[in-house]
C-alpha cells in the first residue's frame, strides 16, 4: 500500500511531468543570478534613499517609494527570468 506521499509525487508527476534536478553547476549559476540581483536591489535601495532624503515634499516622496517598488519589481522580475532559463535547461 501507498503512502499518501507517494500517490501525492505520482499525482505530480502525472500532472506536471517529472521533477527535473539540478547540476552543481547550475545550483551555482542560480546562486551567482540571486546575488547579482540582490546587489542590483540594494543598489536601487541606496539610490532611492538618497533621493527620498532629499525630497523637498511627502508628495515627492510618496513618488520616489512608488518608483523604487516599480524599480525593484522590475529588477526581480528579471531575476527570476534568469532563473527560469537555468530550470528550463536543466534535465
Amino acid at each position: 500500500m501507498k503512502s499518501a506521499y507517494e500517490l501525492a509525487m505520482e499525482r505530480l508527476n502525472r500532472e506536471a511531468g517529472p521533477t527535473k534536478k539540478l547540476s552543481d553547476e547550475q545550483k551555482a549559476e542560480i546562486a551567482e543570478i540571486d546575488n547579482k540581483y540582490e546587489a542590483r536591489i540594494a543598489e536601487a535601495q541606496l539610490s532611492f534613499d538618497n533621493q527620498i532624503a532629499g525630497a523637498t515634499s511627502q508628495e515627492e516622496a510618496d513618488q520616489l517609494r512608488q518608483g523604487l517598488a516599480e524599480s525593484i519589481a522590475s529588477i526581480e522580475a528579471e531575476r527570476d527570468r534568469a532563473r527560469e532559463a537555468v530550470w528550463q535547461a536543466a534535465e
